[in-house]
């Protein structure tokens, strides 16, 4: 569908939905109009509109509505460039007040849109798209995090490692390389088209695995390193760049967190949890739309190889929680007892696949991480949730929240996170990266897409299994 008719058609939706009998209600509550007005949005899909419609329509509490209407499409809205490049979609999706593309944020940014590609084929394009600017991305370096549009450089050409100008930053992050086969696999099993995954395609995910083979350090450093001059030790690493020692385990080094913080032990544990996923899942695609079952196998090997590891040395015996995974470990018996609230996290585990929430491991593990002996959990007047190294003590981010309320089963447990958004969005009707615990006017990020499209799927998931829980008012 060409793109301006696309924009009328939601412009006409738009207009009809302003005049309905629910629009009014939230007229009525006097909150600000703070989404961008539908003839300047960056892109635009009948389908989530249909969507906001309705779920807003089923919320009794008229403010998280509002918040709804107003975060769910926010990367739709604001964060992405869609083009054709060589005949294909080409999407280029910032993370919100950086203009960079990180390939963890852009696929957690269109993840909760991915449901209704079939009604909206422009829908599917877009994320089409997403799909094959991260391969090109992962073929010009698959230890980049963060890609520039072009080649125009950026502030962090200086980095002593191998910059190029296609990079905005060169951050080694395990996850992003797992997102990237995430959002394909999704893609594939929601679609069943397979147009994307081409020889390129295969390429990528070939490099993929080399460079996780590579951070396995079984006989070397590998090529990677990183040091930056700067007064932040978590925006640097040790060992002039290789991070602090490692012993062989079969578990991948990831020297930087999702969170773009540097690791203290180079085995970042929900990142190699997320790596078996991401592998089983990449076996069951080459395997299944590319009869590469040389490829298929080594995925499934390499798969089992860091699950076996992570059972081996990543469990450990809490002297109050018993059996939880540690955050980190090397290898030598060391390991970090904390979660951080980006995700792959502890915490985020069963909502990657990993695990399920009634594992014991798992709970005594979430446990932990919801409690005082998590040094980056904090609880204030304002409400309580999961920070981290990035931002700093006592501030945290609704990422966690969102993410405790994702893998709950308890109603009164989500319930009590939806409250706690709500009264901390400090009237600005988005999610901000972090508030301080007494004081939700304090906050980091005024514009972080992720956490926006985030606490939509939320609201979308508990409309789904839980839909008593948003007829009431908080």
């Amino acid at each position: 569908m060409n793109h301006r008719i696309n924009r009328l058609l939601v412009s006409i939706l738009f207009a009809l939905t302003v005049i309905s009998p629910f629009a009014s209600l939230v007229t009525a509550q006097n909150f600000p109009k703070v989404r961008v007005d539908a003839d300047k949005r960056n892109f635009v899909s009948p389908a989530i509109e249909r969507k906001i419609t309705q779920i807003q329509s089923v919320i009794k509490d008229p403010e998280l509505a509002w918040m709804f209407g107003n975060c769910f499409p926010n990367t739709l809205d604001r964060t992405v460039t869609f083009t054709q490049k060589n005949g294909k979609p080409n999407t280029f999706v910032i993370t919100g007040d950086i203009y960079a593309m990180w390939l963890r944020d852009c696929s957690a940014q269109v993840w909760p849109y991915m449901p209704y590609m079939k009604e909206d084929p422009s829908l599917q394009q877009l994320i089409a798209g997403v799909i094959n600017r991260q391969a090109e991305s992962v073929l010009i370096d698959p230890y980049a995090n963060a890609f520039n549009m072009n080649k125009e450089g950026g502030m962090w050409m200086s980095d002593n490692t191998q910059m190029r100008p296609e990079l905005h930053e060169r951050k080694w992050e395990v996850d992003g390389l797992c997102y990237v086969i995430r959002l394909g696999y999704r893609y594939w099993k929601l679609t069943g088209d397979t147009s994307s995954f081409d020889s390129r395609w295969l390429d990528a995910m070939k490099l993929i695995v080399k460079t996780f083979k590579e951070q396995q350090r079984k006989t070397n450093q590998g090529p990677y390193s990183f040091m930056r001059r700067t007064e932040r030790a978590i925006d640097t690493q040790f060992g002039n760049g290789f991070g602090n020692p490692v012993r062989p385990t079969g578990m991948i080094c990831s020297a930087f967190r999702p969170s773009d913080d540097a690791t203290i032990y180079g085995y970042l544990v929900p990142s190699n949890c997320f790596a078996v996923v991401s592998l089983r899942q990449l076996s069951e695609m080459v395997k299944s739309i590319k009869q590469d079952k040389a490829f298929a196998n080594e995925c499934t090997a390499l798969a089992a190889e860091v699950d076996a590891a992570i059972k081996k040395y990543a469990i450990v015996n809490h002297p109050k929680y018993g059996k939880i995974y540690a955050f980190e470990v090397d290898g030598y018996g060391n390991y970090l007892m904390m979660d951080d609230a980006n995700v792959p996290s502890l915490l985020s585990l069963p909502y990657l696949g990993y695990t399920s929430i009634n594992d014991p491991v798992y709970k005594n593990t979430r446990k932990f991480v919801w409690s005082n002996d998590n040094p980056y959990f904090y609880k204030g007047k304002a409400g309580e949730g999961i920070g981290g190294p990035h931002v700093g003590v006592d501030m945290i981010w609704p990422m966690s929240i969102i993410m405790k309320a994702l893998t709950s089963n308890n109603p009164e447990e989500i319930a009590a996170c939806l409250k706690t958004l709500k009264q901390t969005h400090a009237g600005t009707g988005f999610m901000h990266e972090t508030f301080h615990k007494n004081d939700p006017a304090n906050f980091t990020r005024s514009w972080f897409a992720w956490a926006n499209t985030l606490f939509g799927e939320l609201l979308i998931k508990t409309e789904k299994e839980h839909p008593e829980i948003l007829k009431r008012e908080y």
